[in-house]
């Protein structure tokens, strides 16, 4: 099965298996947005603006191979209980982040990360699926100095340990201090492409979305480069429709697997 990309006017198909969600969740004004921006495009905003829910879409070229990478940036206030309950069933990979001079937000993260392992212990159950679930644990704002610290370093790696599939990361957004070291552990961890970390491969504009195709003159000139991703502008989220189907469907699939699996053992 492929998903079509629209990007420009380039319409690209990433296989289904290649696509993948990246949720982001946390408290208001720890840095969640200014992590996604780094992640995206290198830049940090000094201005403050409350997300209610961001969607970005990034599409890589690795070797040849088309990935899909959509990132939901969440709202730090939650007003939807259940929209981000929705959020954390259709995610694949996570970024729980809290500042580290808040204490506050560093409570916010423990709760997280507990509704995400039971709610996706749920899921797993339904479908019986064996997925691992990666996570990093990010503490922002490591750039304001020990002197406005709320939550210890050897407190906070005390909600990763024992979990060979969860990291920790203390960073700076602002100063752009291990925030692709990071996402390079995220991405190790969801075995995923190495070079979808910002630092390991080239960012091509919209404008050359024509690269993405491999007989392209555009990817011809870049060919010295194994890997390059481009920002999707006009991509959507998907609507909330669209999302209880998936997690819908997945469920029916691994039903109708155990009915089929029940008549050959009969």
């Amino acid at each position: 099965m492929m998903k079509t990309t629209s990007s420009g006017n380039c319409a690209l198909s990433v296989p289904a298996k290649n696509s993948y969600r990246m949720v982001v969740l946390g408290a208001s004004r720890v840095g969640k947005s200014s992590i996604v921006s780094r992640f995206l495009n290198g830049r940090f905003e000094d201005q403050y603006t409350p997300t209610i829910e961001d969607f970005h879409r990034k599409v890589y070229n690795i070797r040849g191979d088309m990935y899909q990478l959509d990132i939901l940036d969440t709202s730090g206030n939650h007003p939807f209980p259940a929209m981000r309950r929705l959020s954390i069933l259709t995610g694949d990979v996570f970024i729980l982040v809290f500042s580290l001079d808040n204490r506050e937000s560093f409570d916010e993260v423990k709760r997280l990360q507990k509704q995400i392992l039971e709610v996706k212990s749920c899921l797993k159950n339904k479908t019986k699926e064996t997925a691992d679930l990666p996570m990093v644990i990010c503490g922002n704002k490591n750039d304001h100095g020990e002197l406005y610290r709320q939550v210890p370093t050897n407190e906070a790696e005390l909600l990763v340990s024992g979990d060979e599939n969860c990291a920790y990361f203390e960073v700076s957004a602002k100063k752009n201090t291990n925030v692709d070291e990071m996402f390079y552990m995220l991405f190790s961890m969801a075995k995923l492409p190495h070079e979808m970390s910002p630092a390991l491969h080239r960012k091509i504009s919209v404008q050359y979305g024509d690269a993405f195709h491999q007989k392209s003159f555009c990817m011809r000139r870049v060919k010295e480069m194994d890997a390059y991703g481009m920002i999707s502008p006009f991509a959507r989220r998907p609507s909330v429709n669209s999302d209880l189907k998936y997690i819908k469907s997945k469920v029916l699939r691994e039903g109708q697997a155990r009915e089929r699996e029940k008549c050959t053992i009969q």
